[in-house]
């Protein structure tokens, strides 16, 4: 498959460039996906897809036009091109269009990142029903206040991507993942429904964790909510729970993108090589860890991969970029290149990694005479230019350094730069979920907003 895909993508090179393209490049993709999803110890729903599509970028007099289509016959390709070379003529011109310098492509060898797992291609409908289905159990028979499920599920994705431009870049890789999820939900005394989830993801059936495992992590997280109550509004020491962490580091992604530096539409303008975070903050972007959902040998344009250290010691070190973003700023690309079928290639993270510290992820409750253990995050109230910030969230109280019981209904606010600085502490577990990796931090204040 993945010559075949090669073959294809070279071919769309080779056609727009004699129809009279500047330059061009093909990104064809083929996937399939098999899950089996279960509720209340019944099947709910089986899928088992597969899906392939190619899209086409054209430049021809510094004008760019995009064109994408899942038909790959001969015929839907050479209309393909010839569409995007039409609709090239009416675009824009844009003296920042280009495909990446030559120096900076990936070489014909690439690196094994050990990103494809030969076992799921032989596992079968049965397994994954009896996955989920264990999965599920688990969770009712962690506790008899777990009345009700939304649903276990099992799925695993067999995937080719493949590259080529015309400047004589072709490369392909296969990837795989697979995932195993389920919420539990539980009635509060006062008729409320307490619900939470897990979940467990990665490239390789065997790094999955075990079903029942997630089944009782999902319940344990549910039956600790009941008896949430509200808190006053108030400013505490707040400690930061791994899984959530990865809300933050997401923020903090999508602000290192190039394209929101041209923008001016990112709070990090202008504080390249100042401290912004507090000196534990150290924060790095790796698409070349093994076996990680976010790993890749060359990006979304053919750039080579490379790690870029986004914080070190709570300095903002710089920015992610692409090509065209890159241009546009007077920088060099970071081989942070994402890209989709119908849009041209944008910066993005990889695999975004907080490194751990070496407190104790429990020692970071001890010693708060007043405090909160944030466990959830709700809503979008992020303004990604200015920092300011304001989530729902749900968590716990603690109290003379002990967990004591569940709070609801409050949200969490402050300025992200603020935020960054006023970490205190920073734990030395590390919970991969996706492509990020996230200790649990603690945050020595953050506004409380409740009653």
């Amino acid at each position: 498959m993945r010559e075949d895909l090669l073959s294809i993508a070279t071919g769309i090179v080779e056609q727009a460039r004699k129809l009279g393209a500047d330059e061009v490049d093909a990104y064809v993709a083929s996937s399939a996906e098999t899950s089996a999803r279960v509720r209340m110890a019944e099947v709910e729903r089986i899928i088992d897809a597969t899906s392939h599509a190619a899209s086409v970028r054209v430049i021809k007099d510094k004008r760019t036009a995009v064109c994408s289509t899942v038909d790959l016959t001969p015929k839907a390709l050479s209309a393909l091109v010839r569409q995007a070379l039409e609709l090239a003529t009416i675009a824009e011109p844009d003296e920042y269009a280009g495909l990446p310098d030559r120096d900076e492509l990936a070489l014909a060898s690439q690196p094994n990142l050990k990103l494809y797992d030969e076992r799921i291609e032989s596992l079968s409908i049965d397994e994954m029903k009896d996955t989920a289905l264990r999965c599920e159990q688990a969770a009712f028979d962690y506790d008899s206040k777990v009345t009700n499920s939304d649903g276990a599920e099992m799925s695993v994705t067999r995937g080719v991507v493949a590259l080529a431009n015309s400047m004589g870049f072709a490369a392909s890789y296969p990837a795989t993942n697979a995932a195993i999820m389920v919420e539990a939900i539980c009635d509060d005394e006062d008729g409320k429904k307490r619900n939470d989830s897990w979940y467990t993801v990665e490239r390789a059936l065997h790094n999955l964790e075990d079903a029942e495992y997630v089944g009782r992590k999902a319940a344990a997280r549910a039956v600790a909510k009941l008896g949430a109550r509200k808190l006053e509004t108030t400013t505490l020491p707040v400690v930061w729970e791994a899984p959530v962490v990865r809300a933050l580091l997401a923020l903090i992604g999508e602000a290192v993108s190039g394209e929101l530096l041209y923008r001016r539409s990112t709070f990090l303008a202008g504080l390249e090589g100042q401290q912004v975070g507090s000196p534990l903050f150290n924060l790095v972007d790796d698409p070349l860890l093994e076996g990680r959902l976010g790993s890749r040998p060359f990006d979304g344009e053919g750039v080579r991969s490379r790690t870029v250290s986004l914080f070190e010691g709570g300095a903002f070190n710089g920015f992610l970029f692409d090509s065209y973003t890159a241009r546009r700023m007077g920088r060099k690309t970071t081989g942070a290149a994402g890209r989709s079928l119908s849009a041209p290639p944008s910066p993005g993270t990889s695999n975004l990694v907080l490194t751990p510290g070496e407190e104790p992820s429990e020692r970071l409750i001890e010693g708060i005479e007043d405090g909160l253990l944030l466990t959830d995050l709700m809503g979008f109230g992020v303004n990604k230019t200015t920092g300011d910030f304001s989530r729902g969230a749900q968590g716990f109280r603690i109290e003379k350094g002990k967990v004591t019981y569940p709070v609801t209904e409050i949200n969490v606010s402050g300025n992200l730069k603020d935020m960054l600085a006023s970490i205190d502490a920073v734990g030395d577990d590390v919970l991969w979920l996706g492509s990020m990796g996230a200790p649990s931090i603690r945050m020595s204040q953050l506004t409380i907003s409740g009653i």
